[in-house]
């Protein structure tokens, strides 16, 4: 073997180390970005049988937040844009379609009372999720206590507790709201692994700028499927060579 030969084989070693040094480099920088992450991951099925038995046939308006029991500290994780923008079609709100995220968020006077450091909707937004399954994640502490509160209504899903039209007292539904807007509710510990199922807790009815949240009554049939499943995982961040979709810190 020439002289050259040699000093080129030593070469392409050299350069092929140098290239596999590099790589383990930057394989221990993402690694180590993704060491003690904890995130929350949100995962919901939408039941389309129901959603398109409804007057509209359009998937369900609805919100996703977190509130840390010790501080009282709420945040936003997602909200749909019709929702978040009140992009209604010339209204301007439209309070009765999610009225405790409305009034948690929404409303001036909790708004002022609570100050911008206890109350955040700078989350995510977007339209109304039309395919069957839905997930949203957000980082939290590892080892945090959370409440997770998912609200949602169903436009137009009328029965004969909640009709178009009351018959007796010739009443419409002006917002065609039909059944009220339910409440899931979870409590988290933020420990990978851990796996939570919320349950429908109550009902939230908007009345003349009153909210009121009840426990469910027999009047609510549909409503309750319209999430047919929900559930809840703490988990650890994949590494990432690029991170495309920064997840916000709470």
């Amino acid at each position: 073997m020439r002289i050259s030969d040699k000093k080129t084989i030593k070469t392409g070693l050299l350069v092929l180390a140098g290239g596999l040094v590099i790589v383990s480099v930057i394989a221990g920088i993402v690694i180590a970005k993704t060491w003690g992450r904890t995130i929350i991951q949100i995962d919901i099925h939408q039941n389309k049988k129901i959603i398109h038995l409804s007057n509209f046939a359009e998937p369900p308006q609805f919100a996703v937040w977190l509130e840390n029991p010790a501080t009282k500290e709420l945040r936003t994780v997602f909200v749909t844009h019709r929702v978040a923008k009140g992009d209604w079609e010339g209204k301007a709100n439209v309070p009765v379609a999610l009225p405790l995220w409305f009034q948690l968020f929404r409303g001036k006077k909790n708004q002022e009372a609570a100050g911008p450091a206890k109350r955040s909707d700078m989350a995510i937004t977007g339209a109304t999720p039309k395919t069957d399954y839905f997930s949203v994640r957000v980082e939290v502490e590892p080892g945090s206590d959370w409440i997770c509160w998912i609200e949602m209504n169903l436009a137009g899903d009328f029965n004969d507790a909640y009709p178009e039209v009351d018959l007796k007292t010739l009443r419409e539904d002006e917002f065609s709201n039909g059944q009220p807007a339910l409440i899931f509710k979870a409590d988290i510990k933020a420990v990978e692994g851990e796996k939570f199922t919320p349950a429908i807790i109550s009902q939230s009815t908007w009345v003349k700028g009153i909210v009121k949240t009840e426990p469910v009554n027999d009047g609510i049939t549909t409503a309750k499927n319209v999430f047919d499943e929900v559930s809840i995982s703490v988990i650890k961040p994949k590494p990432k060579l690029i991170d495309k979709t920064r997840i916000q810190d709470i």
